[in-house]
């Protein structure tokens, strides 16, 4: 599995990236057909509460699967953002058929 990270309007962070790799990584173990995964970070600057986006697009076989989620802080948005990935990806492998 491959992995894009990419910081859109802001200064980048590597420890935000290897917090990223490290819940992709679990992923990756749980579902094996995934490709590739874009991920993006961004800064919402009129939001009070929340305001850090965070935006996945998963490679699969079949159609993209894509999850965002808008939290108070980057740690809660990826874990929001995998969370929605996984519900995706158990209905998708629960359709797919193994021939």
């Amino acid at each position: 599995m491959k992995i894009n990270i990419q910081f859109v309007n802001m200064s980048t962070s590597e420890t935000m990236e290897a917090y990223t790799e490290k819940k992709l990584a679990s992923l990756a173990q749980k579902f094996e057909k995934i490709i590739n995964v874009n991920v993006f970070f961004k800064i919402e600057n009129n939001s009070k509460d929340k305001g850090k986006i965070c935006e996945m697009e998963l490679s699969v076989p079949g159609p993209r699967i894509f999850a965002s989620s808008n939290e108070k802080n980057y740690e809660l948005a990826v874990k929001k953002t995998i969370s929605d990935l996984i519900v995706q990806l158990k209905k998708r492998k629960e359709t797919t058929k193994p021939y």
